[in-house]
């Protein structure tokens, strides 16, 4: 009940957010302009998706091999791609299927390849705070207003923020004292057990970062894949005639934006992206239509075409892939 409320209610801030954008947008002129889009650049843009997803698996199976497993790159490429596509019906729900796909075709436990995914999104995660911070310097002028507009609201009232954080520290207390004082007894209740060995599990596959044998590798490929998603998107851009001659620069805000709409809790950043892309270009000389234009065909191609596509072959494939049993090469 718990999962269908979450799906339902980010099924409405899609909506609503969809709504807001496209409300004062003439969709027959947009899916125009799309249809005139020149779509060797979107074939050029899937190539260069390809690469990245190939690069985020190669790195995955770089965290895994601290933990004594050795996947193949081409079968984790195919756990990668069908957790993308599992997020376009479930937010957040990618990390659970593309571990539980590589259970499925490598026999790795699930633990152990979840724990390395949220060691991985916790370093793209710190990518992404860096490119923005790197966008927002470079882009001052145009993104100061933005930023203070959005951002200004939140500390107008500073004793509330105080009243916040004392509320938050009190519940944190209180909750520490009464696990504690009743330890024990929490520590025979059969959840708890089971908890506390997929939490062992969870730490070994995070802590596999500090153990790469290959770190050099790692950190190339962390480069690399976010290399290629931001060129994903500045080749997208050159595909309609409107958007042809934006910056470099331009370009890179689009991106920070568009990872943080395709970050929102709603499937596959439907209506967050479109809201924020469509929003921030505008800061770039487009008009309103144009602008909501871009981010509807980058969106469609980026994060619904490629994603679908990729995701429903790699799905196909796993289903006709034998299971391989993995030997673990340390202890």
């Amino acid at each position: 009940m718990k999962k269908t409320l979450q799906y339902l209610i980010s099924l409405a801030i899609a909506a609503a957010l969809l709504w807001f954008v496209f409300k004062d947008i003439d969709l027959n002129t947009l899916w125009e302009k799309i249809k005139l889009a020149d779509y060797r650049w979107v074939a050029l843009s899937a190539v260069l998706a390809l690469v990245a997803h190939w690069s985020r698996a190669y790195r995955w199976v770089l965290m895994l091999e601290p933990m004594g497993y050795k996947p193949s790159v081409f079968r984790t490429t195919l756990a990668v791609l069908v957790g993308y596509g599992a997020n376009l019906v479930f937010p957040r729900a990618g990390e659970v299927a593309r571990c539980g796909t590589l259970n499925k075709l490598e026999d790795i436990p699930f633990e152990k390849s979840f724990g390395a995914v949220i060691a991985e999104r916790l370093i793209d995660v710190m990518v992404l705070l860096f490119l923005i911070f790197i966008n927002f310097i470079l882009e001052f002028d145009r993104l100061k207003e933005v930023f203070f507009n959005f951002f200004g609201e939140k500390f107008k009232n500073p004793m509330l923020l105080g009243i916040y954080a004392l509320v938050g520290v009190t519940i944190l207390i209180v909750g520490y004292l009464l696990i504690k004082k009743n330890q024990q007894k929490i520590m025979q209740l059969p959840l708890y057990q089971k908890i506390s060995s997929f939490i062992v599990g969870l730490a070994s596959g995070f802590l596999s970062v500090k153990n790469l044998k290959n770190p050099s590798a790692f950190i190339f490929h962390t480069i690399l894949i976010w290399c290629m998603y931001f060129i994903m998107t500045y080749v997208l851009c050159f595909a309609l005639p409107e958007t042809a001659n934006l910056s470099p620069l331009a370009a890179l805000t689009i991106f920070v934006m568009g990872s943080i709409g395709m970050a929102a809790p709603t499937q596959g950043g439907i209506g967050s992206y479109h809201f924020l892309v469509g929003s921030i270009v505008v800061l770039y000389g487009l008009s309103e239509q144009d602008g909501i234009t871009l981010a509807t065909f980058l969106h469609a191609m980026q994060g619904m075409v490629f994603v679908a596509v990729f995701g429903i072959i790699a799905f196909i494939l796993t289903l006709i892939l034998p299971k391989k049993v993995q030997e673990k090469t340390i202890s």
